[in-house]
């Protein structure tokens, strides 16, 4: 019987699933997936996940219905735009997993790491147990720990100025007339940032609301501690019927581009590498576009790790710094003003939309060219 190359993925969210399903479908490596958590996260809200992540998740085999609010990028890619309950995508790649006879446990905290480059790397986790393979992909987000202690110990996370607040609603707690208009992504802005409303689920049973917003650090530091009284105090300000339904103030931090992504037999993809502001909407789709370009390099296994790595960041750096740069770009109109800006910024953006209709700038995909982008077609 042929030998199968053995990996271990580090984290059981998107990332990894979709890391592991890719390189079953396309390579002779088997995943071990191991997750901190007892079991599937029922952390976050609703994501959006742009046409170039669709047209992945669709070869995954994974996909649902979607809106159409990118017209060009949908008409060049077949794919528009779905935004999904983070625990539903998490739920569906689960179970796509589990349909591949992939190993996934839980309740799994790595607490080493042993890089040994003639036998394969070996991690060691809290309760005792051991496992060795010929590569380690650290998919655990933005506070991983294969990058902590052995991919790039000197990267951590900042704090990006902004934070936000949301929750998700059922549908029936609206008002009918309410719940029929919700369509879409719905965006208003205010002066402490954007108001945004959009249904969560392909039935239309839930909906998601959130408000984006620039926040200051806390006085107390930027801690645990220091956020708890911070968000404490923000919910103290709202009426008492929205704190009811207020599920969680977020402040959002990033990843510093100009890190390591990998070292010896270890690679880290997603927001353990390249954790961005989400104002792109591409998160999701930036680790879908990781795992698919790696397991199209380790398709030839008689590729060196080292070739294999050093090419993955040579082809993806770039395209990550341009999406890092858009979401930042992006999150600059959040920032708190006063009416007289709010007003200057409605009238911008007035304008923008005006000229973009007047001079068809959709047709020539004005805006919308890094939606169409294929990570399957980059050279190797």
């Amino acid at each position: 019987m042929a030998q199968h190359r053995k990996a271990i993925i580090i984290g059981g969210g998107p990332a990894g699933l979709s890391t592991a399903l890719r390189l079953q479908q396309t390579t002779d490596i088997k995943c071990t997936i191991y997750e901190l958590r007892p079991e599937p996260t029922t952390l976050g809200g609703a994501i959006g996940i742009m046409p170039n992540g669709l047209r992945l998740l669709h070869r995954l085999g994974i996909l649902g219905e979607q809106e159409d609010i990118v017209s060009y990028a949908s008409a060049h890619t077949g794919f528009g735009y779905m935004r999904i309950k983070r625990t539903g995508l998490v739920d569906v790649l689960l179970n796509a997993v589990y349909k591949a006879h992939i190993p996934v446990y839980f309740n799994k905290r790595l607490t080493a790491i042993d890089d040994n480059e003639k036998s394969g790397v070996t991690v060691t986790f809290s309760d005792g147990t051991t496992d060795t393979a010929d590569l380690l992909i650290g998919c655990d987000g933005i506070h991983s720990y294969v990058r902590q202690v052995y991919v790039d110990p000197d990267q951590a996370p900042e704090y990006s100025g902004f934070s936000g607040l949301f929750a998700l609603v059922p549908s029936s707690d609206l008002p009918a007339s309410a719940a029929a208009q919700t369509s879409g992504l719905n965006v208003t802005l205010n002066e402490q940032g954007m108001f945004m409303a959009t249904l969560a689920t392909a039935a239309g049973d839930e909906m998601f609301w959130g408000l984006s917003q620039q926040v200051p650090l806390p006085g107390t530091g930027d801690s645990r501690d220091g956020w708890e009284v911070h968000r404490q105090k923000e919910v103290e300000g709202l009426k008492s019927n929205v704190r009811q339904i207020l599920e969680d103030f977020y402040p959002v931090y990033r990843l510093p581009l100009g890190g390591v992504w990998y070292k010896g037999r270890c690679v880290i993809l997603g927001d353990a590498v390249h954790a961005m502001q989400p104002h792109a909407g591409q998160c999701a789709s930036m680790a879908l576009e990781d795992c698919f370009l790696l397991a199209r390099l380790l398709k030839d296994a008689t590729n060196p790790l080292t070739e294999v790595y050093k090419r993955f960041e040579e082809i993806r750096r770039p395209r990550v710094n341009e999406i890092y740069s858009l979401s930042v770009q992006n999150g600059e109109i959040r920032k708190k003003t006063g009416p007289w800006g709010l007003w200057a910024k409605e009238l911008a953006i007035g304008m923008t939309f005006w000229v973009y209709w007047v001079l068809r700038l959709e047709k020539w995909g004005r805006g919308q060219r890094h939606l169409v982008y294929d990570i399957d077609e980059e050279d190797l």
